[in-house]
């Protein structure tokens, strides 16, 4: 992306990205946790950290005016923006804001009526948890310091541990994502298209910003979330209609009434990011998505809708992911035998001088932190076997997510409820593992609820933010590896400090009741294997399949098997309408106007983009500095 420069890896970078850390941490928490507004963290690119980098260019370009030789270079404040990228998918939505509530959770809510004491108490460690009320009471009930010496110490022991877990996740996917990176950002010219609005806004010498197109769509974006505002103040005011409405009512009877929560937005942004994404994959996420919506109509007419959960979207969804991570793994089959020959000494074409790390370290790297995860696994009560096979799955499901943003910068990846828990247990029966296994399933819920804020893509995306060369390729690395460490417990940090203040009762949302609800349902009804969704697994893939081998085959095919894939994800429904739109502006222009006129467009669709970005992050910001309610322009 930047070609052959110096690394951002300098030491006041790294101070830099290591002293904002708690900063957006707490930012993060107060917006989505405590506030539960905004979620910055249920989109690929989060505003708050394009925000943060937008302000540290303009003090950078104030800095360059006055002593020059003391500016950050480019690649400095790209290794910031991706610390930052990092540090909030760890205090992200569904991240440490799901497992904090978690450490506590099956002590505070258990009753004489869930009788959850007797039913699930003795299958869970001590080493995860904190027991003791006296420490958490005012974690639910706010209002209480939490910076007292009982407390904190009480806290120690569950929060090291569990960032210990995360840092062993966290280093199995830099380790892959290293293995990775020559064979997709250079063999295959993977773009990372997310990567384009952070090196534009970092860029000294970009023009956009002087692009009357960009004005444009700045000012347009920025006036109708400033309007917003004071309609939001001011009740009287009529708003502009951006936000999501339901289609629900206007559907009451069978079978359109199976069609769900189908709600309508116009998200500005999200125009946006659908121009500058690929037309076929744009076209194919909200054509699938009424494809699905179509699925259930029609089962709902043929009575199909008796059967639960059918038609079984997210099994079919996990199927076309599945078949995206086997597929790109066997186009790399060549390099990857390379690199195997690399890993056992042998004589290899494949030159790895310019590597980060070289692959046999990956290699270890990955064995290391798998073998860390397995024994986690273990130690929360799977068998030594269903812990080798859920982590296989999960780094599977993370291998093509990060493909997909890779490649086609996909606005959203959540596959909720889809993690290898869901998959285990469904797939096999719940009654193929003991309670001591099913509770160990509830306790490693928290990663696998929803991957939205999913950390390895943001790591794959660092690298081509720092150029080429083995210097650029450790300077990322370095980066990552010491924003993994300190987000991780500056996420923690936010959570609990914010919670002790402001009381989880009322803030903790569902996250802990899903997990140990979905435990007790288990425990109460011991299923048999689903046999169901064992095939909606292989009907999504063989479909996928069909999609890319006619993509492959016909010039023209205007149907992605990405698309299929990320479609049937619960966020698709808040952004497949903003992405049709996108969709028909970016085909009216190409017809008419053909790649030129695409591209004289481009800055009005980036400064839509950071209009809402700008002024929505300075009212949040606001907001919670004055404690009163604000309107955001996201959910």
């Amino acid at each position: 992306m930047l070609g052959a420069v110096r690394s951002g890896c300098t030491g006041r970078a790294l101070i830099l990205g290591v002293l904002l850390q708690p900063v957006n941490a707490y930012w993060v928490i107060q917006m989505e946790r405590i506030r539960y507004s905004a979620h910055p963290t249920t989109i690929s690119l989060y505003f708050n950290t394009v925000f943060l980098l937008l302000v540290l260019a303009g003090l950078n370009a104030l800095l360059r005016r006055v002593k020059p030789h003391w500016a950050f270079r480019q690649t400095e404040l790209l290794l910031v923006y991706s610390m930052l990228g990092l540090g909030s998918s760890m205090a992200g939505h569904d991240w440490i804001q799901v497992l904090a509530p978690m450490i506590t959770w099956p002590f505070r809510m258990a009753t004489p009526e869930n009788k959850w004491q007797d039913t699930f108490w003795q299958y869970i460690p001590d080493w995860p948890v904190l027991r003791d009320e006296s420490i958490f009471r005012g974690y639910y009930e706010g209002a209480t310091n939490f910076y007292q010496a009982p407390i904190v110490l009480a806290w120690l022991r569950p929060v090291l541990l569990w960032s210990l877990f995360i840092i062993a996740l966290l280093t199995v996917m830099l380790c892959l994502n290293s293995i990775l990176r020559k064979q997709w950002l250079e063999g295959e010219h993977l773009a990372c298209p997310l990567v384009r609005l952070p090196v534009e806004i970092s860029d000294p010498g970009n023009k956009v910003w002087k692009s009357p197109y960009f004005l444009l769509g700045f000012g347009l974006a920025a006036a109708i979330d400033t309007y917003n505002s004071f309609a939001f103040l001011y009740p009287t005011l009529p708003g502009i209609p951006i936000e999501w409405r339901d289609m629900r009512p206007y559907f009451p009877g069978r079978p359109w009434s199976a069609m769900g929560w189908t709600p309508i937005s116009f998200y500005p942004f999200l125009i946006g990011l659908g121009y500058l994404m690929p037309g076929d994959f744009v076209f194919s996420c909200w054509f699938f998505y009424l494809f699905w919506k179509a699925e259930r109509i029609l089962s709902a007419a043929v009575g199909w809708d008796m059967i639960r959960d059918f038609p079984f979207a997210n099994f079919q969804a996990f199927g076309a992911y599945l078949l995206f991570a086997v597929y790109s793994l066997w186009i790399g089959r060549g390099y990857f035998r390379q690199v195997g020959r690399h890993i056992l000494g042998l004589p290899s074409r494949l030159d790895q001088s310019r590597e980060a790390m070289s692959y046999r370290w990956a290699a270890i790297g990955v064995a290391a932190g798998m073998a860390v995860l397995i024994w986690f696994g273990i130690s929360l009560g799977l068998r030594a076997w269903v812990s080798v096979i859920f982590f296989v799955i999960y780094f599977v499901l993370s291998l093509a997510i990060t493909r997909m943003r890779a490649q086609f910068g996909t606005p959203v990846h959540d596959l909720h409820w889809t993690g290898p828990d869901t998959i285990l247990s469904t797939a096999l029966g719940t009654k193929a593992f003991a309670p001591r296994e099913l509770t160990g399933f509830a306790w490693l819920f928290w990663f696998n609820r929803a991957f939205r804020c999913h950390p390895m893509p943001h790591q794959m995306e660092a690298f081509p933010m720092q150029g080429e060369g083995r210097a650029a390729g450790r300077g990322a690395v370095i980066g990552l590896t010491v924003a993994g460490v300190v987000g991780t417990l500056a996420a923690f940090w936010a959570m609990l400090h914010l919670n002790y203040e402001f009381g989880a009762t009322t803030k903790a949302g569902s996250f802990g009741r899903e997990s140990f609800n979905k435990l007790c349902s288990w425990l109460a009804a011991p299923s048999n294997p689903g046999y169901g969704q064992i095939g909606a697994i292989g009907v999504g893939l063989g479909f996928a399949y069909f999609l890319q081998t006619m993509r492959m085959r016909l010039v023209g095919w205007p149907f992605h098997p990405l698309g299929f894939a990320v479609s049937g994800s619960w966020e698709m429904n808040l952004v497949w309408l903003p992405l049709l739109i996108a969709s028909a502006i970016k085909g009216v222009t190409v017809k008419y106007g053909g790649f030129k006129l695409y591209q004289r467009l481009v800055p009005v669709f980036i400064g839509i983009i950071l209009g809402q970005f700008v002024v929505g992050s300075i009212l949040n910001i606001v907001s919670i500095a004055l404690r009163i309610p604000s309107y955001m322009f996201w959910q």
